[in-house]
């Protein structure tokens, strides 16, 4: 029978401004680990830690612009349209103008696994 998710739970977020992060599928909301579905809500000017995490994941953004920092220079990743950030790879995402957007994770995200930036 399918899993009906009548509701997200609130997920904290990293950055210098609060950005609200509501996960649907993932390891808080419903247990599980091997994928992890977030809806993003990310003010203006805000902007995470560089990371190099453990998992990939694919952004797509709904309203507004991600900036994607890496290793060669920057994506700017408007509605429409996804990025894929492969596990391994140096990322660092912003909002310049602010953003919606869906973050998909596999494995699913965690914490410990982002490899944040001190």
């Amino acid at each position: 029978m399918p899993l009906l998710i009548a509701s997200s739970t609130r997920v904290a977020a990293a950055g210098n401004k609060p950005k609200l992060i509501d996960e649907y599928l993932g390891r808080v909301n419903t247990g599980h680990a091997e994928l992890s579905v977030a809806r993003m809500h990310s003010p203006e000017g805000w902007q995470e830690p560089g990371q190099t995490p453990e998992f990939d994941e694919l952004t797509l953004v709904l309203r507004g612009m991600v900036r994607v920092e890496h290793r060669d220079g920057a994506l700017e990743v408007e509605a429409g349209q996804a990025v894929l950030a492969r596990k391994g790879e140096w990322v660092r995402y912003s909002t310049p103008d602010g953003a919606d957007y869906v973050a998909v994770c596999w494995p699913a995200f965690t914490l410990a696994g982002a490899h944040r930036d001190d």
